[in-house]
This record gives C-alpha cells, sequence and structure tokens, in this order.
C-alpha cells in the first residue's frame, strides 16, 4: 500500500491524462459562482474522460457533460449547448472548467474531504500510508517567514526517500531525495545540501528545508 501512494503522488499531468482518457477517477471539485473569488461548495465527484467527452458527477446528483468543440483543445460545448472552457492553472492538481454561471474545479488530491484529525499535527499524513510522517520548514514565495509543512516519508534505504508534501496553499506533491540528488513531480528544483539538510528553491519561488534525519530515519 505504502510504495502504490507513492506511485500515484509521483505521477505528472501527462500520467494523469492518459490514465483519465480511457478511464475514470474519483476527485474533488470545488464550485466557483461566476466572478466569485471563494468556492460555495466542495464536494466529492467523478471524474471521466474519454474520446473528446468529459462527464463530472457529483455527489449531490448534478451532472456536467461536456463535448468537446472544434479543433482548439480545451473548448467544450455542455448539453445546453453553451461554451465550456479547460484550463490548467491547477497544474498537477487538477483541471478547471469554466461555464458561463459557475466554474468547477476538479481536484485528483481527495484530502480536502476529510475531516481534519486535530490530534495530527501532520495530517493529512499518517503512518497507515507511510514509513513515517514530519513536519517541514517551508515558505511560499513573497512571505517573509517560514511555515511548517506536513508531509508523509517513503524510505527506500540507503538515504533515499519520495516525500509526499502539502504546501500552504493545500497542493501536494512529491520530492524525490536522492543519495546525491533531489528532484520533485512536475516541477523544477535547485537543491543544496547544507550541512544536514537539503535546501530545495522551486521555480515558483517557494522554499523548502529537508533534514537528512528524515529521509534516513533511525
Amino acid at each position: 500500500m505504502k510504495r502504490y501512494i507513492a506511485g500515484i503522488m509521483g505521477l505528472g499531468v501527462t500520467a494523469w491524462a492518459s490514465m483519465v482518457m480511457a478511464d475514470s477517477t474519483d476527485a474533488a471539485c470545488e464550485i466557483y459562482p461566476a466572478g466569485a473569488d471563494r468556492s460555495d461548495l466542495t464536494v466529492s465527484c467523478r471524474f471521466y474522460q474519454a474520446q473528446g467527452r468529459v462527464v463530472i458527477t457529483r455527489a449531490d446528483g448534478v451532472e456536467y457533460d461536456f463535448t468537446m468543440q472544434g479543433d482548439t483543445p480545451g473548448n467544450f460545448v455542455d448539453e445546453q449547448g453553451r461554451t465550456v472552457y479547460r484550463q490548467g492553472d491547477l497544474g498537477d492538481q487538477g483541471l478547471i472548467f469554466r461555464l458561463p454561471d459557475e466554474s468547477v474545479y476538479v481536484y485528483w488530491n481527495t484530502a480536502m474531504l476529510e475531516p481534519a484529525d486535530e490530534s495530527n499535527p501532520t495530517w493529512p499524513f499518517t503512518t497507515d500510508y507511510y514509513d513515517a510522517t514530519a513536519l517541514f520548514r517551508c515558505r511560499l514565495a513573497g512571505a517573509e517567514q517560514f511555515s511548517e509543512c506536513p508531509g508523509g516519508i517513503l524510505r527506500m534505504g540507503g538515504g533515499e526517500a519520495s516525500i509526499v508534501v502539502q504546501s500552504p496553499s493545500g497542493e501536494q506533491f512529491t520530492i524525490n531525495v536522492m543519495r546525491d540528488y533531489v528532484n520533485a513531480a512536475n516541477r523544477e528544483v535547485d537543491a543544496r545540501l547544507k550541512g544536514d539538510t537539503w535546501m530545495l528553491t522551486f521555480a515558483n519561488g517557494e522554499v523548502w528545508e529537508i533534514p537528512l534525519a528524515a529521509v534516513e530515519g533511525g
């Protein structure tokens, strides 16, 4: 189970696209009224995509049925003939569909649907699925102070590990710490080992610190 989760979290946009092109997946949907900057509903949903058609079925019974329109990627029409635009602003976190009266944000990670465990400071990560969990120093682009961000650690031995982390903005992604280098899923990162800590600076301006002790365990 633990290795399976590592594989899923390490998938990029291309891999996810190949999965959903021929099948469906559980997801979390946030609904934004047109022009609003706050969601008025977060609900479990099912996402299906195949042969130029997208179907999103919400747990409350609402269903969206989009059909690709023309030759421009991302242009659809709904069952009422209204124009719908698919956008990739969420990166590897999901997709956005813009309708005339609302926007549907589809997230592959469904952790937002689970009630927070106030007794677990590293929630949503637990040792049920990871070898260990920890809080890592992290800083969003433009922020002056570091925060503590939760992560789940999957150790591979030999001083290597894959760490699934959650940023202050709620995005989850995988950091792969190898013996002499570090990379991340669908993100450019500059990694420098200072003493016993990997200092990671991402292309989007985020800064993370990953101690070797978290990678190697004890």
